[in-house]
């Protein structure tokens, strides 16, 4: 595989790394979506989604279905369970400060390790994930202290598919895009 697949380059041993993948783990605010929320007269928040990420998720559910995903993020929105749920995420946990620790508890129940983490996130609190994680993702707007210690740092903006970028680097380490293309094509 060239690394011209990509409009970022992508370092091999991130591709040997995706092909231990067996979780997906990302934050929300700032990756997910843009980082921007409005919020209505009546408190309720409105997000702006990318249907890139979303493909991503159900690409993830028809090709690799034993891949399990979570979304850990420190805010907490009605938007975000909806969306959860729709897309069919294993894992939710909402108004988490302590990211490493709740991830330590999905990988106890899954019988995993840090080497099976894909981890996407732009801001400090994500740093300790994009340490630990065997490939870690960081937007390209994303925090100087999260961009040092991403393993790759996307082209793209939060909110503007970097999930979508993220499943394809794994789905094309674990000889999956090819039939994602032709099921399509």
């Amino acid at each position: 595989m060239k690394n011209t697949e990509f409009p970022n380059p992508i370092n091999p041993e991130i591709l040997e790394a995706a092909k231990n993948v067996k979780l997906l783990v990302t934050d929300v605010d700032g990756v997910m979506t843009a980082g921007e929320v409005i919020l209505l007269e009546n408190g309720e928040e409105v997000k702006i989604w990318n249907v890139k990420d979303r493909f991503a998720f159900a690409a993830l559910r028809n090709f690799l279905p034993h891949i399990k995903t979570a979304w850990i993020t420190g805010r907490s929105s009605k938007q975000v369970e909806l969306r959860a749920k729709e897309l069919g995420i294993n894992y939710l946990l909402q108004n988490c400060s302590h990211k490493k620790a709740a991830l330590d508890e999905i990988l106890g129940e899954l019988g995993l390790s840090y080497e099976n983490v894909a981890f996407a996130g732009d801001d400090i609190i994500d740093v300790s994930l994009l340490k630990a994680s065997g490939v870690s993702v960081c937007p390209a707007d994303g925090v100087l202290e999260a961009k040092a210690v991403a393993k790759y740092v996307s082209t793209l903006n939060g909110g503007k598919g970097i999930i979508r970028e993220l499943v394809e680097i794994i789905m094309k380490a674990q000889n999956k895009w090819n039939e994602v293309l032709e099921k399509y094509s």
